[in-house]
């Protein structure tokens, strides 16, 4: 696949809803004339999210504390190894306004950043180090504790290229061998044909935007990948069922 360039540094709103399939027709029909495909249509997402061992920083930003932050390495390949190109993400959340801060090295790199508590500096990007190294001060330890795969199609708007669409599907969770040597395995966090639609935008929603979503009575719904799969895992722990 080809690499992704790297855009580094992000200040913008998403929007996150939960749909079914005949939803997604419906929008997929309804998008058609304002949307065009990204550049990269259709990927495959393999994340792995940083934290404690007893999980504190997703507890945090479920409770809304500091800035809800998560951290997660990131990459686009189908297939993914310690060598593999990938991203190294921190976002954060302040009055509801998102920040993302990144940067590529190969994975092995990555994990030797996060997972010691040296101060980082080699990645080239002032801003992410500075943020990494806040969340090592306040965490201490932190590791891989949550995988998370899924298939995704991405679209930008014809007239406003900085409004961008994304439709997730096939999204699967794993707490264990958080790793990518144990493959796509893991709990289904969906339900069966249901969707993670994200619009990802800088400033006012365009009038078609709402009045597509009105006409269909799409509601936002606040869902996070990563603690949703953080309170699933908690259930199969207490002997429930993998969905939340």
């Amino acid at each position: 696949m080809t690499e992704k360039m790297i855009q580094k540094n992000f200040k913008r709103t998403e929007l996150k809803y939960v749909i079914d399939h005949d939803t997604y027709q419906k929008l997929s029909e309804a998008f058609k004339d304002h949307l065009v495909a990204d550049e990269f249509a259709q990927s495959t997402i393999t994340n792995i999210y940083f934290d404690t061992s007893d999980f504190q920083m997703i507890q945090n930003a479920i409770a809304k504390k500091g800035g809800r932050e998560k951290v997660r390495m990131r990459t686009y390949q189908a297939n993914p190894d310690l060598s593999s190109q990938a991203f190294l993400e921190i976002k954060k959340k302040i009055n509801d306004i998102g920040y993302k801060f990144r940067t590529t090295a190969k994975a092995s790199e990555i994990l030797e950043a996060v997972e010691t508590t040296k101060t980082v500096e080699h990645f080239g990007d002032p801003k992410l180090a500075d943020e990494l190294n806040r969340l090592h001060q306040i965490y201490k330890q932190l590791q891989p504790m949550m995988y998370i795969y899924y298939d995704r199609r991405s679209f930008k708007g014809k007239e406003n290229p900085n409004l961008r669409i994304t439709l997730d599907q096939n999204l699967i969770y794993r707490p264990t061998n958080v790793n990518y040597q144990a493959g796509k395995t893991g709990y289904p966090l969906l339900e069966p044909d249901h969707y993670i639609m994200e619009i990802k935008l800088v400033g006012e929603a365009p009038s078609w935007l709402t009045a597509i979503l009105d006409e269909f009575g799409i509601e936002e719904d606040s869902f996070s990948k990563y603690a949703q799969s953080y309170l699933a895992s908690q259930q199969i722990k207490t002997g429930g069922g993998g969905h939340v």
